[in-house]
């Protein structure tokens, strides 16, 4: 699905679930991660997470974009539309539109750890991300960082 399919796909549901019409644009965003969309309240416009759409599908999707138009039309006619309020709650439910989305499936077989053990105690630490052993030292006995692999 490429930007124009998804504009169309976004004016359908807002004219079927939302009886009004979405005039501004939706379009895909692969920066998103953590989520599957957003309003942006400045320019009305929406983001879609196109991940979402290639791993979980097309019904995911409109359900993300059933969430993203509850903000939008909320806004646009000055009413509660933050996850909070009770218009936004009540539109919610009325469309049938998720609250959250499922997790994203990570290539956790391609996750690197890195592991540190201390000179002292013998502790060992498994990391995502490095550590500066010049600068950190071990938590439990305050001895040297050496790393092990990773």
């Amino acid at each position: 699905m490429n930007n124009d399919q998804l504009q169309t796909l976004v004016e359908r549901i807002s004219i079927e679930f939302f009886d009004r019409p979405f005039l501004h644009k939706a379009t895909f965003n692969k920066r998103l991660r953590t989520t599957g969309g957003r309003y942006l309240l400045q320019s009305h416009h929406i983001e879609l997470n196109p991940k979402y759409y290639e791993q979980q599908g097309q019904d995911v999707l409109i359900g993300i974009i059933k969430h993203e138009l509850c903000h939008y039309h909320l806004h646009i006619t000055g009413k509660g539309y933050k996850h909070r309020d009770r218009d936004f709650k009540v539109l919610m439910r009325k469309v049938d539109a998720p609250r959250y989305c499922q997790p994203l499936a990570t290539n956790v077989e391609h996750r690197v750890y890195h592991f540190y053990k201390c000179e002292d105690c013998g502790y060992l630490y498994k990391r995502k991300r490095k550590v500066n052993t010049s600068k950190y030292v071990c938590g439990k006995c305050k001895g040297k960082l050496f790393r092990v692999s990773g």
